[in-house]
C-alpha cells in the first residue's frame, strides 16, 4: 500500500468520524487509528455556528413536549445488557437522570447511554443491533413535570 492510498483512507476516517481503520490488501494489514474524539471536533463546529441555529430550538420547544436522547458516537446500538436478558427500558417506564437506557458498541467497546433527565420513555427510535451513527435518535424521554 503507498502513501496516497494511506492519506486516502486517512480522509474517509476524518469524513465518517471514525477513530480506527483496519484495511487487508496482498495479505497485508494496514490498521490506521487516530486518538482526536469525535464529540470534541463535533462541539467545537457547533459552537462555532451556535448563533445562527439558535432560533430554531426555541420554536421547536413549544411544539416537543420530549427531550431527544441521541447517540453520540457511530456503533451498534443494544437495547439490553445481553442478548437474552431484558431491555434496559421500555415506552412508558420512568427514567431518572443516570439511568443507563442502552448501550451502543463501538470498537468493541460497550459505551452506555444514560438518560440527562427524569422523565417518561414515549418512543424508542432505534431497533436492537441496528447501526447507528453520531447524532442518530435513540429514545424520546417525556419531561417530568
Amino acid at each position: 500500500m503507498n502513501e496516497t492510498d494511506i492519506r486516502k483512507y486517512a480522509g474517509l476516517m476524518e469524513e465518517l468520524g471514525l477513530t480506527g481503520l483496519e484495511i487487508t490488501e496482498d495479505n497485508k494489514v494496514v490498521r490506521l487509528e487516530r486518538m482526536a474524539p469525535v464529540m470534541a471536533r463535533e462541539s467545537v463546529a457547533v459552537d462555532t455556528v451556535a448563533p445562527a441555529r439558535e432560533a430554531a430550538p426555541k420554536e421547536t420547544a413549544a411544539t416537543q413536549d420530549y427531550d431527544s436522547v441521541t447517540s453520540p458516537l457511530v456503533g451498534i446500538f443494544y437495547a439490553a445488557p445481553a442478548e437474552n436478558a431484558a431491555p434496559y427500558v421500555s415506552v412508558g417506564d420512568h427514567v431518572k437522570k443516570g439511568q443507563v437506557l442502552c448501550l451502543v458498541e463501538a470498537m468493541k467497546l460497550m459505551n452506555e447511554i444514560v438518560a440527562e433527565a427524569d422523565g417518561v420513555i414515549s418512543r424508542i427510535c432505534a431497533t436492537n443491533g441496528q447501526v447507528v451513527e453520531y447524532g442518530t435518535e435513540l429514545f424520546h424521554i417525556k419531561r417530568a413535570g
